[in-house]
């Protein structure tokens, strides 16, 4: 019975050295339920969290996102520039200080007359 134990302690060790090394990542399976298809979104995860090319492009966006608050285009500040506010205007840009407006509308009365 020790025999039997050691044998398959010991096929149970060999069967594990490959994945402890690395050399190929398990693939993820899907199941289906009812017809929809249901994919493992942890194994997902785990394949895409080990890109080299991924953790490079976002410590690329991070530092892009790192720029001083005096070197940011106004609009990503939060400040008015002259393109939002003749949007917000409209054709009184420049020549009213109350913005263009459609007519209000007249509400129908739900009631007959």
């Amino acid at each position: 019975m020790k025999q039997w134990m050691s044998m398959t302690a010991g096929i149970g060790l060999l069967m594990t050295l490959p994945g402890v090394q690395g050399e190929e990542a398990p693939a993820c399976i899907e199941v289906t339920v009812g017809g929809y298809k249901t994919p493992d979104y942890n194994c997902l995860s785990r394949q895409m969290g080990n890109d080299p090319e991924t953790a490079a492009a976002a410590q690329h966006a991070q530092d892009r996102l790192d720029v001083p608050v005096d070197r940011r285009a106004p609009n990503s500040v939060g400040l008015a520039t002259p393109a939002a506010t003749g949007v917000r205007m409209g054709n009184t840009f420049g020549t009213s200080v109350k913005p263009q407006r459609p007519p209000a509308p007249v509400p129908d009365s739900p009631l007959p007359r």
